[in-house]
């Protein structure tokens, strides 16, 4: 981020907490796909720290560092060692120096980058170790349901009034943004209304991190002796459906087939058992999803090859959720499952296989 006013947001930031520019040895900006300012600092007594200063595109990212605290602050007693711990926060956009959160550090790399070196069986003991952390996670119960920074509005009793309001959000943002999408917005809004009664079936609001693909996953170690070492990015978390969680787990596939991971969260979290209402939610879940990585480009300002690698990703994702999520029963004229032809949807001169 440049400097606004002449003033070093991040800089400023570090000043809150005490730290003045003379102890800091080494300043890097982390990448890897994230919207916001985040940059590692390591001080002269050794110590690092990633500074995050916070930007906001679609509605329920507004005070969105407020999610990020609650998360890490949520879990602190759990004492799990691979979950930054919140040195200093400002949340009020209106203080001084602004928004901010100071986090200690996670040593690694994305597991997206060590993949590739990466023998099946450590991979499986890897994703079992995943589901294992996640399962004891999921233990964290909040205050109410939806996102406890309020973006939306203040926490409410029931799911799914909590996630009819955060769709409903979105929605308002694809038209706002002029989203490309694969169908109406008034189709997906009518699609997700007609299967929300499924939502009554959560009755506990648990901690849901919401972005847990492999880029917030960190790994360390040597091939073969490699232990998932970082789980970072909490800000878009929620509270509502545990079961959220095995969306972004498990981006682009199906949590089902991962029988490692589910065998790791059913040591911790309890069996996970695949019935027609926890399906209808993972589609739920899915749709918004997706729905939200084919409208953030706008705000975000991605370049042609970024928006079309989500659009061709995202794109057929969302339509199969907005599928299973139409009653059953003889298509009708202009629903999803009927459209373009031998199952695909013709969409913008694309075929949705």
């Amino acid at each position: 981020m440049s400097p606004e006013n002449g003033v070093d947001p991040v800089r400023a930031a570090l000043g809150a907490a005490g730290v003045g520019e003379g102890r800091i040895v080494r300043r890097l900006p982390l990448t890897g796909g994230t919207y916001n300012t985040v940059v590692r600092v390591t001080l002269d007594d050794g110590r690092d720290w990633v500074v995050k200063i916070p930007a906001a595109g679609l509605s329920y990212e507004r005070n969105l560092l407020k999610g990020e605290v609650t998360f890490y602050d949520s879990v602190a007693a759990l004492g799990e060692p691979v979950l930054p711990e919140v040195v200093r926060s400002e949340l009020d956009p209106a203080a001084t120096p602004g928004p901010h959160l100071i986090m200690t550090t996670r040593e690694g790399v994305p597991w997206n980058e060590a993949e590739g070196s990466m023998s099946t069986e450590e991979s499986a003991r890897l994703r079992e170790d995943l589901g294992r952390l996640i399962g004891r996670l999921h233990a964290v119960t909040g205050p109410g349901y939806g996102y406890p920074a309020g973006s939306l509005g203040p926490l409410v009793r029931t799911w799914r009034q909590a996630f009819t309001a955060m769709t409903d959000a979105l929605l308002a943002d694809a038209e706002r943004y002029a989203a490309r999408l694969p169908c109406p917005v008034a189709e997906i809004r009518g699609i997700f209304s007609a299967a929300s009664d499924v939502l009554d079936d959560v009755t506990r609001p648990a901690l849901v991190h919401f972005d847990l693909w492999q880029g917030n996953l960190l790994i360390a170690g040597a091939p073969e002796a490699r232990t998932l070492s970082g789980v970072i990015d909490g800000e878009r978390m929620f509270w509502g459906d545990p079961v959220a969680d095995f969306v972004s787990a498990a981006l682009f596939g199906n949590i089902e087939e991962d029988e490692d991971f589910l065998t790791g969260y059913a040591a911790t979290g309890g069996p996970v058992r695949f019935d027609a209402s926890l399906r209808r939610r993972l589609a739920l879940y899915r749709g918004y999803l997706y729905l939200i990585m084919l409208v953030e480009v706008v705000p975000r300002q991605y370049g042609p090859e970024h928006r079309e690698w989500t659009w061709s990703h995202a794109g057929p994702q969302l339509v199969r959720a907005l599928r299973e999520l139409e009653p059953a029963g003889p298509d009708r004229r202009g629903s999803i499952r009927n459209r373009g032809g031998g199952g695909s949807v013709a969409v913008d001169g694309s075929i949705f296989n």
